[in-house]
Order: structure tokens, then sequence, then C-alpha cells
């Protein structure tokens, strides 16, 4: 698979990452095989980038149990702030982040991450101090490479434009792109830092967005990405739009030059497969196709912000 490099980091990303809140919200402990065949195919297939968080259920564990083994394979990423699994304390508070911090590695099954992230809080948390002063300490102590943030919107420029942090973890995909019209990306990739794409692919609303696929409004978080994408299709075809929606979606995200590595989770190992199939043999999608849903986003956007 094809690496780009991570900012100034000095490593070398996959442009596939994998993203673990799927494994961990969707699968259970007698899922573990499951887990570690879905973990193991993207190792093999040359993916070298495991984005987990201390709040995505069980996500940690199962990676600890699946790959810990193979841990000079891949660079690891976690977050922390939130209060998650059976833990006593307050959200954002110091101690939180360190005792997270700390529970990550015991279920990681390593002494130490290539990378903790704080997990989108806002910018007062982020003045406050306290939680940025954590993740420092942890990287003092070899428990981390670096520190990060994953966030959006004024949080997420604020993260920027404190040159506190190595890496920068934003949504960004084909109905969502503050992150290309408010100069975020080009603004991280200018201070030398790694960026991460979630939500590369909108949770696939591209594909669901054509005519006969009808429309869901029951609430679910991706709704508003569909109704986004209903919008942006009624244009018009898009010509020599890729047949395969998902590859549209990749292809548009991946096409940035500041998008270093995009995060897809999934539960289904040929699912993995299939997603760096396209990767490695169906990359790049025309540039043209790229702007069209530039201009139809720019035309559209009505405080089209993005979604935290």
């Amino acid at each position: 698979m094809q690496t780009v490099p991570f900012g100034n980091t000095g490593f070398d990303t996959s442009r596939l990452g994998v993203g673990l809140s799927e494994i961990g919200s969707q699968l259970k402990i007698s899922d573990q095989d499951q887990a570690t065949s879905v973990l193991n195919t993207a190792l093999d297939n040359g993916i070298n980038f495991l984005d987990t968080s201390a709040c995505y259920g069980i996500s940690e564990e199962l990676t600890g149990v699946g790959v810990s083994h193979r841990r000079d394979d891949y660079f690891l990423a976690t977050k922390a702030g939130h209060v998650a699994l059976d833990y006593d304390g307050e959200a954002w508070a110091y101690q939180t982040v360190v005792d997270s911090i700390d529970r990550s590695l015991r279920l990681l099954k390593t002494d130490h991450v290539d990378l903790i992230q704080l997990h989108s809080c806002d910018i007062d948390i982020l003045e406050k101090g306290d939680v940025i002063r954590a993740l420092q300490e942890a990287q003092t102590a070899g428990k981390t490479h670096f520190i990060g943030y994953s966030g959006d919107n004024d949080a997420a420029h604020w993260a920027v434009d404190s040159g506190l942090f190595a890496t920068l973890q934003t949504s960004y995909n084909l109905v969502e792109q503050r992150a290309r019209t408010s100069g975020l990306l080009e603004k991280a990739t200018s201070k030398g830092m790694g960026t991460i794409i979630k939500r590369p692919i909108a949770g696939g609303v591209w594909g669901k967005s054509r005519p006969e696929a009808g429309i869901d409004y029951d609430g679910r978080y991706n709704t508003p990405y569909l109704i986004r994408a209903k919008a942006v299709r009624a244009l018009g075809d898009i010509t020599d739009e890729p047949d395969d929606d998902i590859l549209t979606a990749l292809g548009y995200t991946l096409g940035d030059p500041n998008a270093n590595v995009a995060i897809v989770g999934t539960t289904n190992p040929s699912h993995m497969a299939t997603n760096v199939k396209q990767i490695d043999n169906d990359l790049p999608i025309p540039d043209s196709v790229i702007a069209e849903l530039n201009r139809r986003f720019e035309q559209l956007d009505e405080n089209w912000t993005q979604r935290t």
C-alpha cells in the first residue's frame, strides 16, 4: 500500500488506517477471533495505522489480545478524556486522563503508544490546560511518542494554532468539507502536523443518496450526512464519476494532499480486504470529479459545519 510522511513525526503512514470504533461497539469479548481477523487482515495487506480510544467500548482490549504480538508492525493511536468503561471520575479532569492512559496501555498490552489524542474537547477545556499537561507528562514518561488533538471546527483550529500538538484528527469527506474550505487541513500541514481523517466515507451515504435508495429520517447519526448527499446528487450526474460509490468517497478524501491517513472501520474482514484493494488498485479518481464535488459543496453549504 502507498505510504506518505505523517507530518513531521518521521513515520510513513499507509493512506488507509483502521478506525476501531465499530469493533469496540459492535463486537463482544466472545467475538475476539473476528476482531483478530479484521486487524490481521489489515496488517497483512499493508495497513500500518490503528486508531482506537478509551471510550470505544472494548476496542482496546480486543486490539491488545489480537495484535499486541505484532506491535512493531503498526503505529498505534488512542484517545483520552471521556469517562470510559467502569471508571468513576469526571470527564476532562487531569486525573481522568492520567488514569485513562494507564488503562489504555494495560488493555493494549504495551508499554507505550505512538500517539495519545485528546478526544473532541471544547476550547475552554483546551485553554484550561490540565488535560494537555496530562498528555505532556505521559510523553515525558515515555508512555507515548506524540500527543495530538481529535476534533472539529473552532476547537480544531485552536489546537492547530497552539503549536502544542503533533497531529490533528478531524472530519473530512465529500459532504463535510469545512476542514478544506476553512483552511484547517492546509494550516495543519503547514505546521508539520500529521493529519488523520475521520469519517472519510461519511457512513457510506453517497451510495445511499441515489434516488432509488430512499431516505431515513429516524434520527440516526448519518442522517444529516445523507440529507447533504441527496442535495449534492440532486444537482445532476458527475462526468467520469466511478461506478463504485465507496471508491468515489475514498478517492475524494484521499485526493486532498493535506490528508495523510483516512481511518475506516469495519467488523468484517472481507470488507477490510476490499477497502485495501480499492486503495491499491483504483485510486486516484479523476481530478475533475473532486473539483465538481468541491464546487457543489461550496454552492450548497448553508452552515454545513463539521459534525462532532
